[in-house]
């Protein structure tokens, strides 16, 4: 299991890789374009308009981290973590926006070949240098994701890894160029901006699937279900909702239990399913456990169940002569029906005559009270 952070170390790791990504990608920025104008290489321009791309997408990490890592409040009682898949959309449109626009002033160009510009092999060199550091910037970023479990910081690593792979078609398309291939730079340019508009449509689609609330992916869940089968006193379960927030995930399980077994035998096992889920899975960070005596999702759909003191007002009216001697009752509601549990002292079972007109009684009740279907009598245990 990966090395859990807490929330100020990982909030202060991915503020400073956003922040070493934002400074070596201005830097980027400034020397593609200044020298995609000096070498008149379109390629190299739009990989610096990339590299900008770069920048904004770090400007919004930090942002979304800011925002993202505050505690929960009253009106956000499960956090903030949604900023950070907000700005992944933002970031996302604004990567189609920027690739749609390359790709428009490029291909206007190509359509007049005798004004497209001639890069030189001073170009090749400026992308040269950008692969290697975007190489360098990628691996780091990827690194401190990994540690933070940040999704948004490890698309932002994709987006650096998007930026070395689009330079290295920048440098063959500026070669090209130079051993005469003339319409070689501008496609390459093309080529880095489809690039750049399907970066952001992922991080679009992927986004907003977490804002919808879609349920983290098939393996995953069937892990999750296995493990939760897994713990002692689990018999089923009926239902498993999953659900993504930011680098988090929350559970919502609904689990089948010994109908028998007393409630807090039951919170203890709903609890053991939590904490074993929360220390298993890194991404889980909270789980809403139900427990049920059995699969009830289809019962008691067509009337409600008795309540508590429905049953206590019909045991009242069917066994007035031996309310002094009941002790207790307890209610099990099972298949959709409903069973009784009489509790009577020990000393009642020496009084053969009057536990036979009891047991009557409670025949009576079950012939005339279609929703009862059993009612059984328990002696306590003599203390003496």
């Amino acid at each position: 299991m990966a090395e859990i952070l807490d929330a100020i170390t990982a909030k202060k790791l991915k503020a400073r890789a956003s922040y070493v990504g934002a400074a070596i990608n201005v830097l980027q920025s400034l020397i593609k374009i200044g020298f995609g104008i000096f070498t008149q290489s379109a390629a190299l321009i739009a990989d610096g308009i990339h590299s900008l791309s770069d920048l904004l997408s770090d400007l919004l990490v930090i942002a979304a981290v800011r925002l993202g890592s505050r505690e929960a409040d009253y009106e956000h009682p499960y956090g903030h973590r949604r900023f950070e898949t907000i700005a992944t959309v933002i970031l996302g449109v604004s990567l189609v926006v920027i690739g749609g626009g390359i790709t428009w002033s490029v291909m206007n160009r190509m359509a007049h070949p005798e004004h497209l510009p001639s890069p030189n092999i001073l170009g090749m060199g400026i992308v040269a240098l950008s692969i290697l550091i975007n190489e360098w910037l990628y691996r780091y970023t990827k690194i401190v994701a990994r540690k933070t479990r940040s999704k948004l910081l490890l698309a932002n690593a994709w987006h650096q890894r998007s930026d070395a792979i689009s330079s290295i078609v920048v440098l063959f398309g500026i070669g090209a160029v130079i051993l005469g291939y003339p319409l070689a730079d501008a496609m390459a340019a093309i080529v880095v901006a489809l690039m750049v508009v399907k970066i952001g449509l992922n991080l679009i689609f992927d986004s907003i699937k977490e804002l919808v609330d879609t349920s983290l992916p098939p393996k995953l869940v069937a892990e999750i279900r296995t493990t939760i089968m897994s713990i002692d006193g689990v018999e089923g379960i009926h239902l498993l909702r999953t659900r993504q927030m930011g680098e988090d995930a929350l559970i919502d399980a609904h689990i089948v239990v010994d109908p028998r077994i007393t409630v807090s035998e039951g919170h203890a096992i709903g609890d053991s399913v939590r904490d074993e889920l929360i220390s298993r899975f890194d991404d889980i960070m909270d789980v809403l456990v139900h427990v049920d005596p059995e699969d009830d999702e289809v019962l008691f759909e067509q009337s409600k169940p008795l309540a508590r003191k429905d049953v206590q007002v019909l045991l009242d009216g069917y066994l007035l002569d031996y309310e002094l001697v009941i002790d207790d009752f307890r209610i099990h509601y099972l298949n959709g029906q409903i069973e009784v549990e009489l509790i009577l002292p020990f000393a009642f079972s020496e009084q053969g005559t009057v536990l036979n007109l009891l047991k009557k009684q409670c025949n009576l009740i079950k012939l005339k009270e279609k929703r009862i279907t059993n009612i059984i009598c328990f002696l306590k245990q003599n203390e003496d």
